[in-house]
């Protein structure tokens, strides 16, 4: 993948005079990290929007301040979900050299024959898994192919996740991640409800005629 990088300036403008960058294409943000004091800085909108959009929480971005690359991970994202903007971010600055934790997404590719063959229904135990190694190393995602799923009770659990050997994951190896189950029948529902409204005045009337019976 393409190296990422975003042009940063130290922004002194902080609190509510903050949404005045904004309304001039501009997006706050905050580098922080490995020996390195919060620092505020202001990236453009724009160039960040386009940057950052495919990026994940283990993908590296350089952040270019003063003319000095700090390699860094996106640790927070605020959006303004009804201009569909984002409003501000957090970056750690990561040393390339030391190893860190990370949470890295799960995808899941391909169709299982066990859904199409035997009507079964794919269940999601684990959306992300947290992995450690050098920045550089952290893979971006982890791919398991619903192919291999043939038929039902099939499963992936940890140790059939495929990094390299430099990463390590931080989870139990026999931890189910994805199975294929059947799915449940459906259940008459309409007319076990019908029953049940047919035999409420069953009840009220046998009441009655107890009380009826009591006078």
């Amino acid at each position: 993948m393409e190296k990422a990088v975003l042009n940063a300036t130290l922004r002194t403008v902080k609190g509510k005079k903050v949404g005045a960058l904004r309304r001039e294409g501009k997006l706050p943000a905050v580098l922080y990290g490995h020996h390195f004091d919060a620092t505020p800085i202001t990236l453009d909108l724009r160039e960040a929007t386009r940057t950052l959009h495919g990026l994940t929480a283990s993908s590296l971005v350089y952040i270019n301040l003063d003319g000095k690359e700090h390699a860094a991970l996106v640790r927070e994202k605020q959006r303004d979900y009804l201009r569909n903007v984002i409003k501000h971010v957090d970056f750690q600055i990561v040393s390339l050299t030391e190893k860190i934790r990370a949470n890295v997404n799960i995808v899941l590719e391909g169709v299982s024959p066990a859904v199409k063959d035997f009507n079964g229904v794919i269940i999601s135990e684990m959306d992300s898994v947290e992995v450690e190694a050098l920045p550089q190393d952290l893979p971006e995602k982890i791919v398991l192919d619903l192919s291999s799923l043939k038929k039902i009770g099939d499963h992936f659990t940890v140790k059939d996740l495929v990094v390299s050997d430099k990463v390590h994951i931080h989870a139990e190896p026999d931890e189910v991640v994805v199975i294929v189950t059947l799915a449940k029948e459906e259940e008459a529902a309409p007319a076990a409800e019908g029953e049940a409204v047919a035999a409420e005045p069953e009840v009220i009337e046998k009441g009655k005629k107890e009380e009826e019976e009591a006078e």
